[in-house]
């Protein structure tokens, strides 16, 4: 092929990509994958990776499933698109809200469908303030999320998102969104606290703020079981129990986002199911059709449906949805990934994997770069520091973490670096061998990085 009509050339002629920086992209230009296979990826020059993030914390079924093309192809065949407004809706969508709702966490009682988890996250955030006027507390609007937390990069979600890099720029979050701390122990737990006691003191500042803000203004906390894009950062020891007990304290909904923990990926069907959480709403994705297909979902309660459904009485209507809301080909992927993962015990496989796989992640607090190595499931992040005793982190202008992954990709294994995290989320189909693989290639990479900060006197062990 002509170099200048290369996808590469084109590629950077046409395309603008998110979460890149643009004239870095313009000089180095894109990574193509052209072909997937069970747990890897092959690009366009042939070479061969295992893909260690999923995609996006995603693909859990790997990049080969033929029952999902097939589920695709047949319903394209049968109906490739209805909507799902006023009173009309395809068989696909309505086997999937039950098949959804089955497994769902209580008091979870009606699913609604859209494309994406922002979109799930948004709708989440209207849902709260709908709920809250059809009560009577128009008033009652105000969100609190997390920093270090991702929901999203709508307009909504990202303003839920705890991450700086989300606002910069894009004058967010909006009014009316706020932050409490991250629950990560090892980064700001004090000193002389236990877990308990660091949860202890997380409740208190929640119910310090909605005491501050006034409960009668606060209509929604949002979560992740663990954070994702944060870091891998799991809660300690009786959070959500003290969290719950602060919301319910105050009428407000609690909102979890089960967008990368849901369908197994923390070694529970549902993050909540690990936590003991009991959610008022709960947003889910990307493993919902293993990234083959767009499709998102929203679950809420009973007592949530209620109020709203009167209030769509007495004015008529309900006035929200998205055009490809409850897409019959997305729904029919979703639905075939959902018996996947009941065939063929894909929950029991992770729970097979995970110890192992989170005692070889471990292991790499043992190295000198290595601060903490956490997870659960099979979902990891391995953050370095500068200094192991005072757990200070590199100066961000070392790019360590970026430059670890770099150099774990020149192994073959694509992992992705967050902060100064590495993370890790294989799909759930993985066998030993492979998160063998994954394990060699960190592990080599670790030492690489080792040596080039310490020739650079950035690091001196």
């Amino acid at each position: 092929m002509d170099a200048i009509n290369s996808p590469f050339a084109r590629d950077i002629k046409f395309q603008l990509h998110p979460q890149t920086d643009a004239r870095l992209h313009e000089q180095t230009g894109p990574a193509i994958a052209r072909k997937g296979d069970g747990v890897y990826v092959t690009d366009t020059a042939g070479n061969r990776f295992l893909e260690g993030m999923a995609g996006l914390w995603c693909t859990s079924l790997g990049f080969s499933e033929k029952r999902l093309a097939d589920a695709a192809y047949k319903q394209m065949l049968e109906l490739p698109y209805i909507q799902n407004f006023a009173h009309r809706t395809s068989e696909p969508v309505i086997d999937l809200a039950e098949a959804l709702l089955k497994n769902a966490p209580e008091p979870l009682s009606k699913a609604i469908f859209f494309a994406s988890g922002s979109e799930a996250t948004d709708s989440a955030i209207k849902f709260a303030w709908y709920y809250n006027a059809a009560r009577g507390k128009p008033e009652k609007r105000k969100i609190i999320s997390r920093m270090r937390a991702y929901h999203g990069t709508t307009i909504g979600s990202a303003s839920l998102t705890g991450l700086t890099n989300m606002h910069v720029q894009w004058g967010l979050p909006l009014p009316g969104f706020l932050h409490v701390s991250c629950p990560h122990f090892y980064r700001d737990g004090l000193p002389g606290e236990t877990e308990e006691t660091f949860a202890t003191r997380l409740a208190q500042e929640l119910d310090d703020m909605i005491t501050r803000e006034g409960a009668d203004t606060v209509a929604a906390f949002f979560a992740e079981p663990v954070m994702g894009t944060g870091g891998v950062v799991v809660p300690p020891a009786t959070y959500f129990d003290k969290i719950q007990a602060v919301l319910k304290q105050h009428d407000v909904l609690l909102a979890v986002d089960e967008v990368i923990c849901g369908f197994g990926r923390t070694g529970h069907y549902w993050g909540s199911d690990a936590f003991g959480i009991k959610p008022d709403m709960l947003t889910c994705a990307k493993g919902l059709s293993s990234a083959y297909l767009p499709i998102s979902a929203l679950l809420i309660s009973d007592d949530v449906y209620q109020v709203i459904a009167d209030e769509t009485h007495r004015l008529n209507g309900f006035g929200h949805g998205y055009t490809y809301g409850g897409h019959p080909v997305s729904a029919a992927v979703a639905l075939e990934t959902l018996r996947i993962y009941q065939e063929d015990d894909i929950l029991g496989h992770v729970r097979t994997l995970a110890p192992g796989f989170q005692r070889k992640i471990k292991a790499f607090e043992n190295h000198p770069l290595v601060g903490e190595a956490r997870g659960m499931g099979l979902m990891a992040a391995i953050e370095l520091v500068c200094d192991k005793e005072s757990k200070e982190p590199f100066a961000k202008s070392v790019k360590a973490a970026l430059r670890l992954s770099d150099l774990v990709r020149a192994q073959g294994v694509i992992l992705r670096s967050l902060g100064d995290s590495l993370c890790i989320a294989p799909p759930l189909i993985i066998e030993e061998q492979d998160i063998d693989v994954i394990i060699a290639a960190i592990a080599k990479a670790l030492d690489l990085l080792e040596a080039e900060l310490t020739a650079e006197g950035v690091f001196n062990g």
